[in-house]
């Protein structure tokens, strides 16, 4: 049968609005515009240096045929520096000036 000792049922009721307390409050913490900012910021960052690990393994595993860790062998005013391929890193670093200007708006309008 059912409880019916008042002082258990307010113990159950007790009990039952603390857990409920809880969940609601770790519902409002992980809703908060702040926190839903906080998270945005740290995947686009995650994102960033995905982005920029793979450039640096893109331009130092490939190098354009004929050169060598120093430079060309046939021309010899080209030694110190090898041509490297830019456009990733350029459309990583225009990547991150987009986002960076983006939440800079979207915090000014705030």
């Amino acid at each position: 049968m059912a409880d019916t000792d008042p002082e258990a049922l307010e113990k159950e009721i007790e009990r039952t609005r603390a857990e409920l307390a809880v969940t609601v409050d770790a519902i409002v913490d992980r809703v908060s515009p702040k926190r839903v900012a906080e998270r945005g910021v740290a995947r686009v960052k995650a994102n960033a240096e995905h982005l920029v690990t793979a450039a640096r393994d893109m331009i130092g595993a490939s190098s354009p045929a004929g050169y060598s860790q120093y430079g060309s062998d046939e021309e010899g005013w080209q030694d110190d520096y090898p041509a490297r391929n830019l456009a990733p890193i350029l459309i990583g670093v225009g990547a991150i000036v987009v986002v960076g200007a983006a939440i800079a708006l979207w915090r000014r309008r705030r």
